[in-house]
């Protein structure tokens, strides 16, 4: 059954949004408005500093009967920049033949969209419905879904299921969904020296031969072959900094970083032991940082469910996957099971961001399916 809503005009006023992150403001405005009148009582809230906030989030609720079964959509609103070069404007929505085009249009405004156009045809009596949406999930993610988990849990509303927006599908719509993610650890490297003239070596201490030596064996580690539901752990040097103008001076200092995705045959913590007991060996410091912990909510009623809802629209029965990068799920996962399925994901991110008009309809009636089963049949 169609929904009374388009998921297409919907997109469209948030697309219209500017809401690079940290987003706050017209976009929560859109939302606020398109949620209300579908009986939604709204939760919204301001966090944080520059430069990783100011950042909004919204938590809407839609109580069904006494006891029922509590099912929760989770998204964001905010959006990378847009950069240059854009055939249309990259906030003016435009439809072109068979897509819309837009920054958001596929990460995730469109599927927000799907999400809002799904609720008319769930009814209330059938049990609670909850979008969880924040503003700096593009970010640093420090003030909105962690800050809406202890909002959430507060209010004693913790869902039983939740499902995250985002655009996991690759070739079309439905043809994969992931069940976990690997962890994020990015590490800040110093070797500090003492700075003399080339020509004298002796006076002086040159950082960065050991700074390149550390970063040898940080690229040399073991980490993993992968295991049965995660591809190998990487790590990846992504920068090195001196910053020395001069071609007859050796550098009183030089820096690197790295990044670790890592499956759960590790833990944050330990990888930043081991990449700390490197750069010590070889004089340095180190400043690691943990932006997730793998996690995996393995194969069985929920993602059956999801499994036959997307089926059921488009003969395609997804691949449960964990490859890729990060998301809020990886915060969720602490409130209750948690995947994810959306969109396909080929221009997310890039100049003219574009989604199959079509995908979004679908994609609203795979929502409607997917919340209907979650609230009737305990997963």
């Amino acid at each position: 059954m169609a929904s009374p809503l388009d998921p297409v005009e919907l997109a469209e006023a948030l697309i219209a949004c500017p809401s690079v992150t940290p987003a706050t403001g017209a976009v929560f405005d859109r939302l606020q408005a398109m949620l209300e009148p579908l009986g939604f009582a709204i939760h919204r809230f301001v966090k944080g500093e520059p430069p990783a906030g100011p950042v909004e989030n919204l938590f809407a609720i839609r109580k069904g009967p006494e006891g029922s079964r509590h099912f929760a959509f989770a998204g964001h609103v905010d959006v990378v920049p847009a950069g240059e070069g854009w055939t249309s404007g990259a906030f003016e929505p435009e439809r072109r033949g068979a897509l819309l085009y837009g920054r958001g249009a596929v990460d995730m405004k469109g599927a927000v969209a799907a999400m809002i156009a799904a609720i008319p045809e769930i009814p209330q009596e059938a049990g609670t419905i909850s979008l969880i949406i924040t503003g700096d999930e593009e970010g640093e993610a420090m003030y909105g879904t962690r800050a809406l988990i202890e909002l959430i849990r507060a209010l004693d509303e913790v869902p039983d299921l939740c499902l995250v927006g985002e655009p996991t599908s690759v070739n079309r719509l439905g043809d994969m969904m992931k069940i976990g993610r690997r962890g994020s650890v990015n590490a800040w490297f110093e070797v500090v020296g003492r700075e003399g003239h080339v020509a004298y070596p002796h006076l002086a201490d040159n950082p960065i031969p050991r700074l390149v030596a550390l970063l040898g064996e940080l690229d040399a580690m073991p980490l993993d072959e992968g295991n049965a539901w995660f591809q190998p752990s990487n790590l990846e040097i992504t920068d090195v900094e001196v910053g020395n103008p001069a071609t007859n001076v050796i550098p009183a200092r030089a820096r690197g970083r790295i990044s670790i995705r890592f499956n759960d045959s590790h833990t944050g913590a330990e990888l930043s032991r081991r990449v700390t007991e490197i750069a010590e060996r070889h004089g340095g410091t180190a400043r690691p940082v943990i932006y997730g912990e793998p996690f995996i909510t393995p194969p069985g009623a929920f993602s059956q469910l999801i499994a036959a809802a997307v089926e059921a629209e488009t003969g395609v029965s997804p691949e449960p996957s964990t490859t890729g990068g990060t998301s809020d799920a990886r915060f969720l996962k602490d409130l209750c099971p948690v995947i994810e399925f959306g969109l396909p994901n080929a221009t997310m991110h890039k100049r003219d961001e574009a989604v199959a008009i079509a995908d979004l309809h679908a994609l609203t009636r795979i929502y409607g399916r997917i919340a209907l089963a979650a609230l009737q049949n305990p997963a």
